[in-house]
């Protein structure tokens, strides 16, 4: 693959230079003109129903055209990819460009942002409401926020999922030997910005750690969201550990931790705790894309996941923008006056 890089002339972009398709092979007009800069939320955007820090609260998600849709099933998972939604499609290109393709764009994925860095509410993508609204989860009647630990405040990353995944909770992972936790796979965003809920952020993939909790595989993706000012020096897991120095054991022991303050057991890893790398993180990204395929087209159990989607033509979970809005129009858009506030707490784990 490298010897076909002198192929393709360099462009600047705003975060480092990258590789740019043959003038031949540029897309025709009216259609995308080629890569540069992704800017996040450019095509989505979200809207608020309920009060923040109420049980009541939603955040749905529109497309560029106002569209209601689900961030689980309707944002594709890679960007600028020939597959719409998840479904190929029959767009001809030169092989020149289609080496372009491969090598420089078909690495980057989309990231639903659900927490923000340093917050605590744990926001998520409601997994088992139509069109998957971002909600905080509630347990015991409670909302729930991720304790302060010391070092940290919050969530040391941004914190989110990958759209059209799916940890299948009847399948057993042949690396962990664990069936899946049944969410999307879940992604940590280590650039320097703090994102906001609801954003839609192109990503670097760069490894992958596998926790183990209670008994369920729960990967976690590290990623880079490609506009970072510093994405350019990121290409996988060993970049981390070389520029973010301490920011992989600090991940380890994040996740290692979490739960302690609630009661529970210090949670447990495969691998030994070992990060994994981008290639091994890109298979389980594509096995999580395939058990997503095999949701959507009602050809394994789901359960209660509600997979009502707009985009998605051949599923039989398909719905209509009518329906789509009649869907949202039914979650009170009224604040709810009796929103939780958060205890700030901190724990001390040391021994």
């Amino acid at each position: 693959m490298r010897a076909l890089l002198p192929l393709l002339p360099l462009l600047r972009t705003g975060w480092g230079w990258r590789a740019g398709p043959p003038a031949a092979a540029r897309a025709p007009r009216g259609a995308r003109a080629g890569p540069g800069p992704h800017r996040a939320m450019a095509s989505y955007r979200t809207e608020e129903r309920g009060r923040p820090r109420s049980p009541g609260y939603r955040l749905f998600f529109q497309n560029v055209a106002g569209h209601y849709i689900s961030p689980f099933h309707d944002i594709p998972l890679k960007v600028d990819s020939t597959e719409e939604n998840g479904i190929p499609t029959k767009r001809a290109r030169s092989d020149e460009y289609e080496v372009y393709l491969k090598v420089f764009i078909f690495n980057l994925f989309n990231m639903v942002v659900e927490v923000p860095r340093w917050t605590n509410a744990k926001m998520e993508i409601a997994t088992k409401e139509p069109l998957n609204p971002i909600k905080q989860d509630i347990k015991d009647g409670k909302l729930r926020y991720v304790a302060n630990i010391f070092p940290h405040k919050g969530y040391i990353w941004n914190y989110g999922a990958l759209p059209q995944t799916w940890e299948d909770p009847h399948r057993k992972d042949k690396s962990t030997d664990c069936c899946g936790d049944n969410d999307p796979i879940d992604v940590c965003e280590i650039g320097s910005k703090v994102l906001s809920c609801g954003e839609v952020i192109p990503v670097k993939i760069l490894g992958i750690l596998a926790l183990i909790d209670q008994g369920e595989t729960d990967w976690k993706i590290i990623a880079i969201n490609v506009n970072d000012p510093e994405a350019s020096k990121f290409h996988d897991i060993d970049d981390v550990k070389k520029y973010k120095p301490g920011y992989l054991e600090a991940t380890l022991n994040w996740f290692r931790f979490y739960k302690v303050p609630e009661g529970k057991p210090e949670n447990q890893f495969a691998f030994n705790g070992e990060f994994k790398n981008k290639a091994f993180a890109l298979d389980v990204i594509k096995s999580t894309h395939e058990c997503w395929k095999a949701l959507l087209m009602k050809k394994c159990d789901g359960g209660a996941i509600k997979c009502t989607n707009v985009h998605i033509c051949d599923s039989p979970f398909h719905c209509t923008q009518e329906e789509a809005r009649s869907i949202v129009e039914l979650v009170s858009s009224s604040p709810n006056q009796e929103s939780n506030t958060e205890d700030q707490v901190w724990h001390f784990l040391g021994k």
